[in-house]
C-alpha cells in the first residue's frame, strides 16, 4: 500500500517534539509501510533538503534512545519532503494538489498540527482543490474548538467535505499502552469484570499530574486552561474506559457507542454541585527539585491578572445500573508535586471483618499511566504471627502486600508509543482509537455549564504554592465523601 502522509504545522513545536520521532520510530521498526512518503507543509520558504536539515537538528532534542544515527537520518530523510502553503492563501494550496497528483498515492493522510481557528480553512481548500477523495484521511488535533458551538461548527465544516470515517479525532492518551491494556484488562480477562461495578467498588480516581509549567506555551493556555486542556478530552476519554459497558465487539463504532453512553449519563451539575464539586486552582511559585520557580502570572506570555485556571479537581457520578453511588474524582494540574498520571480503583472492604487489624486499607487497583507503566494490585496478608496468640484466629494480624506488574520491563522494546501507535492506525483506516463526534460534543456538552459558573464567579482560581498537590480545597473535597487522594507510592 503506497501512502502520502501531510504534515500540516509541519515546522512546528507538535511535528519535530512527537509526529516526526514517531514517524520515525515506526520507520525504525519496520512497521511504517514501505511505500510511503512524508510532506511537511509550512509557510516557510524551505526547500524539501533544507526541510530535511530543519529536522535532523531538532532530532537532537528529542530522547537519546530515539534519535537516529546519521546512517538511519539519511534512510528515512529519502520520504521526507516539503511543500510551502501558506493555509489562508487558495492558491498555494495547487501547490500541495501537484506534489501529491505526481504520485496517486492508494492513501492521502491530512494530520492538520495547527491552530484550531485553521480547521475549517484547511478542510474548506483541500475541498475546492480536489483533494477530498475518498482515499483521504483527515486527523484534527485538540483541542476541537473552544466550547460547544465552536465544536459543532467545526464539525459540521467538517462534515460537508469528509464522511466520518474519513475524520480521525486523535486523542494521544487512547494510544498509550497503558489505556489499551486498561481495555485488555476489564474485557479480555475473566477476573475483574464480575467486580467492575458498585457492589464492589468504593470509588475511583483519576489523576493526570505535571510537575512542569506552562514553560513557553503561556499564550496558548491563557487561552485554554486545563479544563480544556486535559479534562474535556483526556480526562474524560480515560473515564469512559473505565465506566463503559461490554462492546458487543471490537470495531470502532461498537467501542464508541459504549464510550457515549457515559458520557451521556454523567450526572449533570446543579448550581450546588458546581460550587462543592468543581475546584479551581492556579500555580503560584514554589519549588521544584530545590530550585526556585516562577508562578504562573510570571511566565511569559501570560497576564499578570490572569483568572486562567492550571488545576481542576472534580467529583462525579455516572448514574446507570453498574455505577450508581459511586464517586468519580478526577484532578489534573501543572507544577504539581510530581509527574504522575494514574487512576486507582479503590474497593470495598469486606463486609464482615475476622481478623483483629489495625490495617485501615481496603483492596486497590492501579493503573499506571506515566511516568511507570503497568498495574499494581494492592491486597492484604496474613503478617507476622505472635507465637502466644497462634491458634486465635481474631488476633492474627493483616499486613499489605502488592502485586507490582511493570509492562515495560515485561514487553521492553515490544511497546509501541502512543503517536507512533495512532499514527499507523490512521495510516491503515483503524478508528477504534479515535473519537467520535458525537463523543466530542457530549463531552463539551457536560464541562461546559462549568465554564459558565467560572466566567460569572468572581472569586477566580484558589492559588496553590508549587511543588504541592494543588489547592487544599481538593482534599477537602474528597474527605467530604470519607476518602483521600491516592498519591504516587
Amino acid at each position: 500500500m503506497s501512502f502520502d502522509l501531510v504534515l500540516f504545522g509541519g515546522t512546528g513545536d507538535l511535528a519535530w517534539r512527537k509526529l516526526m520521532p514517531a514517524l520515525f520510530q515506526a520507520f525504525r521498526h519496520g512497521t511504517l509501510p514501505s511505500n510511503g512518503r512524508i510532506i511537511g507543509v509550512g509557510r516557510d520558504d524551505l526547500s524539501s533538503g533544507q526541510y530535511r536539515a530543519l529536522i535532523q537538528s531538532r532530532f537532537d532534542k528529542v530522547e537519546l534512545a530515539k534519535r537516529p544515527s546519521a546512517e538511519e537520518f539519511a534512510r528515512f530523510a529519502a520520504i521526507l519532503d516539503y511543500v510551502r502553503v501558506d493555509l489562508s492563501q487558495p492558491g498555494d494550496y495547487a501547490n500541495l494538489a501537484a506534489c501529491l497528483q505526481s504520485r496517486n498515492a492508494d492513501t492521502v493522510v491530512m494530520y492538520v498540527a495547527t491552530a484550531p481557528a485553521l480547521f475549517t480553512t484547511v478542510c474548506e481548500q483541500l475541498a475546492a482543490s480536489g483533494l477530498n477523495t475518498p482515499h483521504t484521511r483527515v486527523v484534527l488535533e485538540k483541542p476541537l474548538g473552544h466550547d460547544l458551538a465552536s465544536n459543532r461548527a467545526i464539525n459540521r465544516t467538517v462534515r460537508q467535505f469528509f464522511e466520518e470515517k474519513q475524520v480521525f479525532r486523535i486523542d494521544h492518551y487512547l494510544g498509550k499502552p497503558a489505556v489499551q491494556n486498561l481495555f485488555a484488562l476489564r474485557f479480555g480477562n475473566a477476573l475483574f469484570e464480575p467486580l467492575w461495578r458498585r457492589e464492589h467498588i468504593a470509588n475511583i480516581q483519576i489523576t493526570i499530574a505535571e510537575d512542569l509549567g506552562v514553560e513557553s506555551r503561556g499564550a496558548f493556555y491563557e487561552t485554554t486552561g486545563a479544563l480544556r486542556d486535559m479534562v474535556q478530552n483526556h480526562a474524560l476519554q480515560l473515564l469512559c474506559a473505565i465506566g463503559m459497558e461490554p462492546p458487543i465487539n471490537a470495531h470502532a463504532d461498537a467501542i464508541r457507542d459504549e464510550k457515549l453512553k457515559v458520557l451521556r449519563s454523567l450526572k449533570p451539575w446543579t448550581q450546588e454541585t458546581l460550587v462543592q464539586d468543581v475546584i479551581r486552582g492556579q500555580y503560584a511559585s514554589g519549588t521544584r527539585d530545590g530550585d526556585k520557580v516562577p508562578g504562573y502570572r510570571e511566565e511569559p506570555g501570560v497576564d499578570p491578572h490572569s483568572r486562567t485556571e492550571t488545576f481542576v479537581a472534580l467529583r462525579t457520578e455516572i448514574a446507570n445500573w453498574r455505577w450508581a453511588g459511586v464517586p468519580f474524582y478526577i484532578r489534573t494540574g501543572k507544577r504539581l508535586a510530581g509527574r504522575d498520571a494514574r487512576i486507582v480503583v479503590n474497593f470495598r472492604p469486606t463486609p464482615h471483618a475476622i481478623f483483629n487489624s489495625n490495617i485501615d486499607v481496603a483492596n486497590r487497583l492501579i493503573i499506571n499511566l506515566q511516568p511507570k507503566d503497568g498495574l499494581e494490585l494492592h491486597l492484604l496478608a496474613q503478617g507476622q504471627e505472635n507465637r502466644q496468640n497462634r491458634t486465635s484466629t481474631a488476633t492474627q494480624s493483616l499486613a499489605p502486600v502488592q502485586l507490582d506488574l511493570d509492562f515495560d520491563k515485561r514487553f521492553g522494546c515490544e511497546r509501541v508509543g502512543a503517536y507512533e501507535r495512532l499514527l499507523l492506525d490512521v495510516i491503515d483506516g483503524r478508528l477504534n482509537l479515535f473519537v467520535r463526534s458525537d463523543e466530542q460534543e457530549e463531552a463539551w456538552r457536560w464541562v461546559e455549564p462549568i465554564l459558565t459558573h467560572w466566567a460569572n464567579d468572581s472569586q477566580g482560581p484558589r492559588p496553590y504554592a508549587s511543588g504541592t498537590w494543588g489547592p487544599s480545597a481538593s482534599s477537602a473535597m474528597i474527605a467530604r465523601d470519607g476518602f483521600c487522594w491516592s498519591e504516587e507510592s
